[in-house]
């Protein structure tokens, strides 16, 4: 039986790398190991409907602060990605079945917490042939039935091997955001991001504002892999020549030894600088800084994120 606690099971295909130094954190990047009531509430809620957070399965730093808030992002279509990204780490493999019922687990979960906004996520699912897209729509279509006061976020997987349906049956569901993580610049996706394709992200991003004009879509990039300040600034034009409306840029924090080293830590001056030259590009939201992830603070965000679009309309 696999162990996915265990990190030789947990990604086999990173045992044969060799090991990469991790380097002390400075002040600015650590943060309190999770405790309180709200965050024993929230984890005993996700334990009781067997729901998965990426909060846990990407070692997220902010997972103390947002679950004793009551806030969550919710995994979906199983704990086991069929990718293999060298910054990730959720476990890799064949995935188990879909589960029929996980979508109204999902917006039970919603309602009992009484969440104003939600991030639902998953692994990536290239055993699938839509890669998941219907099991995401009815995930959003069970969340609008049981929550239909909560504000629904997808970030989903590429549907790089998917038909046009597939991102044509999310959109329909009519998700309030609609993002997808380019993570990286694209000269460091051979290393980084090797089973996706930069362009593809980029398109998918472009489609979606096309399928549904009033969609919100968002995109993040993490930094301290060994990027270029000036790539940086060429994925944001990327961006917003593809109508993405907001930029998340995090400090890279890498999981094990066996994962791609950490570069350097960035500056929070820097992450600084990289807010204001996204403002200057036009995006109506953006959040640089060493702790953010692209559920961070989200539910705020979307509120400030609406009220630009409604300030940029007159």
């Amino acid at each position: 039986m696999r162990d996915l606690k265990i990190p030789d099971q947990r990604h086999p295909e990173k045992a044969h790398r060799p090991d990469n130094a991790q380097p002390k954190k400075p002040d600015w990047i650590r943060v309190k190991a999770p405790t309180g009531a709200g965050y024993k509430q929230t984890r005993d809620i996700m334990r009781e409907n067997k729901l998965v957070t990426v909060c846990e399965e990407a070692s997220c730093p902010n997972v103390g602060e947002c679950w004793n808030q009551g806030h969550a992002t919710m995994m979906i279509m199983g704990d086991i990605c069929t990718r293999g990204c060298t910054f990730c780490n959720i476990a890799t493999g064949k995935p188990e079945t879909l589960d029929a019922f996980e979508p109204g687990r999902v917006a039970h979960a919603v309602d009992t917490l009484g969440l104003k906004h939600v991030v639902i996520t998953s692994v990536d699912r290239d055993d699938l042939a839509d890669g998941g897209a219907e099991h995401i729509a009815q995930t959003i279509r069970a969340v609008r039935h049981r929550a239909p006061g909560t504000t629904i976020e997808v970030l989903t997987p590429d549907f790089l091997k998917c038909p046009d349906s597939a991102l044509e049956a999310v959109i329909e569901a009519r998700p309030d955001v609609f993002n997808h993580n380019l993570e990286t610049v694209p000269g460091l996706y051979p290393t980084v991001r090797p089973g996706a394709r930069y362009f593809h992200s980029l398109r998918l991003l472009q489609r979606a504002k096309e399928l549904d004009p009033t969609i919100f879509t968002k995109s993040g990039i993490m930094v301290g892999l060994g990027e270029e300040k000036q790539g940086v600034g060429q994925v944001m034009d990327d961006m917003r020549a593809a109508d993405v409306d907001f930029l998340t840029i995090g400090q890279y924090l890498q999981p094990t030894p066996k994962h791609h080293r950490v570069d350097r830590f960035v500056d929070p001056t820097e992450f600084k600088a990289y807010e204001k030259a996204a403002w200057g590009k036009g995006f109506l939201m953006v959040s640089a800084t060493p702790l953010t992830r692209s559920s961070y603070h989200a539910g705020d965000d979307f509120a400030r994120l609406r009220d630009a679009r409604a300030a940029k309309l007159g």
